[in-house]
């Protein structure tokens, strides 16, 4: 394994050992309204790790680690996720502000 790659590998375990600490033990879903919160909660998740994604993939494409051709798959990639989320969110009835996760001070 790289160098490069066992520091991608850290810092995501770092994130989601993060996102862990602040996430509350139990979730209050409404039964009433069970299949939007799941939905909310899974996109957020989601949305999430295409954030951490999107700035490693900033960070490597800065350090000339990519390739033309592998930023370009990565950024539409990237690109296709986000509109496949805002596209299930819309299908929920999800706003924006739904999808984000209350995670205390961020960096």
């Amino acid at each position: 394994m790289t160098s490069e790659i066992a520091l991608e590998l850290e810092e995501l375990r770092a994130e989601l050992a993060r996102v862990s600490a602040v996430l509350p033990k139990r979730i209050d879903i409404d039964p009433e309204d069970v299949e939007r919160s799941l939905a909310g909660l899974v996109l957020g998740l989601v949305e999430l790790l295409r954030e951490v994604l999107e700035r490693q993939a900033v960070r490597r494409m800065e350090g000339g680690t990519l390739s033309d051709d592998e930023i370009e798959r990565v950024g539409l990639a990237l690109m296709r996720l986000e509109r496949k989320v805002r596209e299930l969110a819309d299908e929920f009835g999800l706003k924006d502000s739904d999808l984000k996760l209350r995670l205390g001070a961020t960096s």
